[in-house]
């Protein structure tokens, strides 16, 4: 009996092994790292650190797929955002930030996925957390990444939980992210393998109202005296899905003239294009938003113009996006009816959700 025990024990202790590597840690110095030149390494508080002014750095012939990665942020009351990414490939990548200024603010910790060099937090409200951080000495950021799904923890509290990962990449690189200068250290990961969830996912019913798929065109810088409805019909449009929710991330599918400066960026646009078929003259409700600006047309009328800028309601105005933030009543004619949406973005989230009732 005593040698099945442990036979079974030695068994455990090998499929654990498997299952969870080393934690492997990347130390503070440059040979580790991408450097760029807003990257400098310093001893400090008797430690090795990194010093990023801006931008993303990611660590040299590293890969992640899932389980552990952990970071330290010296305090820091002056605006910044310090944070890690991950699963990193060319443009696109998962990120998670904490917003060193925002402490005890409903929106101290952020999620975003970042398309072709552009991040989408206006689109993805759920996705940040109030989060006291420390005034003075380190505040620690962990990331628990299983599969398509996360969690969050600052100073080993867990803030948040996310569900479904945006990007949809198994693997990528690893690596820093700075908006403004921010002190890193003891930087470390650990692989671990993906366990697949019991729990059945709680996706919600999706209203059939949603519109689901739009054909959309490239990406053109905006003019205002360029926008002609009659050049909208001479476009070639690619066919798109949203998200369950009817959230249609822009950026996912079409990269921009001018991307990656935030509100450095110069305004590009897109026209996405649906069709509405009506037995009869009628009229239905369209509830929709949008970020950052938006000229609706039926039928080659203009029926709205509007504005969802960050900050375009006032200091503390975000931006984020509701499908039943705006809504028209559409007067529909027998046959075919078509809805154009001039979508404009410079930054932080570029998006349109609709639904037709």
């Amino acid at each position: 009996m005593t040698n099945i025990i442990c036979a079974i024990i030695a068994l455990l202790g090998f499929q654990l092994a498997i299952a969870q590597g080393p934690e492997i840690k990347v130390d503070m110095v440059a040979s580790n790292w991408n450097v760029s030149e807003e990257t400098r390494f310093e001893k400090f508080d008797n430690r090795e650190t990194l010093v990023l002014n801006g931008g993303r750095i990611t660590v040299k012939d590293q890969k992640f797929a899932n389980g552990t990665i952990e970071v330290e942020v010296y305090a820091n009351t002056i605006r910044s955002f310090a944070g890690i990414t991950f699963r990193k490939q060319n443009n696109d990548m998962e990120e998670v930030y904490m917003r060193m200024h925002k402490s005890n603010q409903v929106d101290a910790v952020q999620y975003t996925p970042i398309f072709n060099n552009e991040s989408n937090w206006q689109l993805y409200r759920e996705k940040q957390a109030r989060v006291s951080f420390k005034k003075t000495g380190w505040n620690s950021l962990r990331i628990e990444v299983n599969n398509q799904s996360a969690e969050v923890f600052v100073n080993d509290k867990k803030v948040m939980t996310i569900d479904k990962l945006r990007t949809e990449h198994n693997t990528g690189e690893i690596g820093l992210f700075a908006l403004f200068p921010n002190r890193f250290s003891n930087f470390r990961f650990t692989p671990k393998e993906a366990v697949e969830s019991t729990k059945k996912d709680s996706i919600a019913p999706v209203d059939p109202a949603i519109i689901t798929k739009w054909e959309i065109t490239k990406s053109k810088p905006y003019k205002a005296e360029e926008i002609h409805y009659e050049n909208f019909l001479e476009e070639e449009y690619i066919t798109v899905e949203t998200e369950a929710t009817g959230l249609l991330p822009i950026s996912k599918y079409i990269k921009k003239s001018s991307s990656g400066n935030f509100e450095q960026n110069e305004e590009d646009y897109i026209v996405a294009s649906t069709t509405v078929h009506s037995d009869n003259d009628e009229t239905k409700l369209f509830s929709f938003d949008y970020s950052d600006r938006i000229i609706v047309y039926l039928n080659g009328k203009v029926l709205f113009k509007g504005n969802n800028t960050f900050r375009a309601k006032g200091i503390q105005y975000m931006g984020h996006i509701d499908i039943n933030t705006n809504k028209l009543y559409l007067p529909l004619e027998k046959g075919v009816n078509n809805i154009h949406c001039v979508v404009i973005d410079k930054a932080n989230g570029w998006g349109l959700i609709a639904k037709l009732e």
